[in-house]
């Protein structure tokens, strides 16, 4: 890891705040894995964002916006997340994805599936949709049209907005943690 975690008697004012608003999130929208250190030091993209708070908090703020009154089903998003992450190779935010996707009615399989970076054969039709969208969002170029159309009749001009920004804050939390090589928290026992 390239930046050390900070303890939160180190915060600065600037990122005290940004501390205190992004425990407040992780604690209402991120749970199955772990963000925070024993300490309460942040970990995963966080600790980043803290160390930056000028890139930090419009980041989380991009978080926030799509995190608290999602359109998309939880699963679907998952999986538009977990292809993100799986072509980035970054390992948190599989780490952390994987958990969250469990939670949300992922099977084993369909998750190990999507991390391989291949496309589950047992996909819903709207997990199927996501995948396709993120996939070949990911791949770069111009989102095909067949791909947009479609993803506006399942979800909603709104709903295929929400997926398109979806991905592009899943690349850049992929893009950043793996500028800073951040680790999967260590498990204990």
């Amino acid at each position: 890891m390239r930046l050390p975690l900070i303890p939160p008697a180190d915060l600065t004012p600037e990122q005290r705040a940004l501390y205190n608003d992004m425990c407040e999130g992780i604690t209402r929208n991120f749970k199955g894995f772990i963000a925070v250190r024993e300490d309460g030091a942040l970990v995963g993209p966080w600790n980043p964002w803290l160390h930056e708070p000028a890139f930090g908090k419009p980041s989380w703020e991009l978080v926030k916006a799509l995190a608290d009154n999602p359109s998309l089903s939880k699963p679907v998003r998952e999986v538009a997340i977990l292809v993100t992450g799986a072509h980035f190779n970054s390992a948190y935010e599989l780490y952390a994805h994987v958990c969250v996707g469990e939670l949300r009615g992922l099977s084993d399989e369909k998750l190990a599936t999507i991390v391989a970076g291949q496309r589950p054969g047992d996909l819903t039709r709207q997990e199927a949709i996501a995948y396709d969208f993120a996939s070949a969002l990911v791949k770069g170029g111009t989102l095909p049209e067949l791909t947009w159309r479609t993803a506006v009749e399942a979800f909603g001009q709104h709903g295929a907005a929400e997926l398109s920004y979806l991905v592009g804050l899943y690349c850049l939390v992929s893009v950043t943690l793996n500028t800073y090589d951040v680790p999967v928290p260590e498990m204990k026992g």
